[in-house]
């Protein structure tokens, strides 16, 4: 027999939208239990992105100071090269906010960080290794889910339940909730490269005919970002590794020697690129944010940002209605839990579009075979010749459409 947990809010998944949420429940003293299936946050080759929106974020919470001593590189500027000429994507310094960068930080570095941060509610239980297996229903309504750890399967009783367990989610396909997908005509390949003390350039991407390839200055590596068409790869590794890291090299000469760190195709991670959302993000007693409820493209890095507004979103709509059922049984009606999706349905699907029209107008024909030189299109020549459409262009990328803000109870 399993045994049993009985909390008032189990989240299932600890990436970024399930520990911000852990966070903000538990410091408005709900009793929240977040189940994450790996022994630990170490996942290479997640999103290192934590935007401005974020970064206001961890400051409404007090979080601030303690998280900008973690190590991380501070992105002002997005520069790129079309063939030989280069271009100004945008600009985040002209931004007036209070923190007008992208702070490039490991993703478990973040959710450690969360964690830690966390340990100071009682309320709060961060279950690691431990895998959501099924839902636990009450007639039609979830009443929490069935999960397997090292010491034997669990059922964690909960009156409601939120999946925040990405975009292959167990819980979502246990619900059967129906997707639209959207689709995305690139996949991308994605290492490191060791980088050298003197080694320094201000380049985030660069396309060519038939190219493209994103980096980031890590510190002592460049994490890289090859783009290739989608279902790709297998071609791509037909030509052989020797030709990927040449095709590299052509493109980023200041990769020559860090390229060697590359030494087999186990040292290249595929990601599988898809933009999709739920047509309904609950059941009763359900809720889905984040990956679970919305895949994002790579593009502008804004996949870590938006599950971590839906945290904040769910939090300011649920956590109070959460503290005035006193039961552990006590759930919101699913009309308050789609309120939800209510409110950040149009900022989803209004980022999808702009990552769709991107990849449709841009990177499809970047990495399309060609034999003509690839031009800087139009408006991104206007954008690199006008400050303000800099400034704008960073807006969109480290704001969004419609941010959130902390006005969720603190216990």
């Amino acid at each position: 027999m399993p045994r049993t947990i009985q909390t008032h809010c189990c989240i299932v998944g600890g990436g970024p939208a399930g520990m911000m949420l852990g966070y903000l429940l538990g410091r408005a003293g709900i009793g929240v239990v977040v189940l994450e299936k790996h022994a630990d946050f170490f996942r290479d080759f997640r999103g290192d992105t934590v935007h401005p929106s974020t970064l206001q974020v961890m400051d409404e919470l007090g979080l601030i100071d303690g998280f900008l001593k973690v190590p991380h590189q501070q992105l002002q500027q997005m520069n790129g090269q079309f063939g030989g000429e280069s271009v100004r994507i945008a600009d985040l310094s002209r931004l007036h906010v209070k923190y007008p960068f992208i702070a490039m930080m490991p993703q478990w570095d973040f959710l450690n960080f969360l964690r830690e941060s966390g340990k100071r509610f009682a309320s709060l239980q961060v279950m690691m290794n431990t895998n959501a297996t099924d839902l636990i229903w009450s007639g039609d309504q979830v009443a929490g889910v069935k999960a397997a750890t090292p010491d034997g399967p669990v059922d964690i009783r909960a009156g409601l339940t939120i999946a925040c367990d990405g975009r292959h989610s167990t819980v979502r396909e246990c619900a059967k909730l129906d997707l639209n997908e959207i689709g995305a005509p690139m996949d991308v390949l994605w290492f490191r490269a060791g980088r050298r003390p003197n080694e320094s350039e201000n380049l985030f991407a660069r396309l060519e005919t038939g190219k493209m390839l994103v980096t980031f200055d890590r510190g002592d590596y460049w994490q890289c970002a090859y783009v290739i068409a989608k279902n790709g790869f297998d071609a791509v590794k037909a030509r052989g590794l020797d030709a990927f890291r040449n095709d590299v090299i052509s493109m980023a000469p200041i990769l020559a020697a860090g390229m060697t760190d590359v030494k087999t195709w186990e040292d290249v991670k595929l990601l599988t690129v898809a933009i999709n959302r739920l047509k309904r993000w609950t059941r009763p007693g359900l809720l889905c944010i984040g990956d679970a409820a919305h895949a994002m493209s790579p593009v502008g890095g804004v996949g870590v940002n938006l599950a971590i507004q839906d945290a904040v979103a769910t939090a300011n709509l649920l956590a109070a209605k959460l503290v005035a059922l006193k039961s552990n049984e006590g759930c919101p009606s699913e009309e308050e839990l789609q309120s939800v999706q209510q409110r950040r349905s149009f900022p989803v699907r209004m980022t999808q579009a702009m990552q769709v029209a991107v990849q449709n107008n841009l990177i499809s024909r970047a990495i399309k075979p060609g034999e003509k030189p690839l031009r800087v299109p139009m408006f991104l020549r206007l954008v690199s010749s006008v400050p303000w459409l800099q400034a704008l262009a960073g807006r969109l990328i480290a704001i969004g459409v419609r941010p959130e803000h902390v006005h969720s109870p603190a216990a």
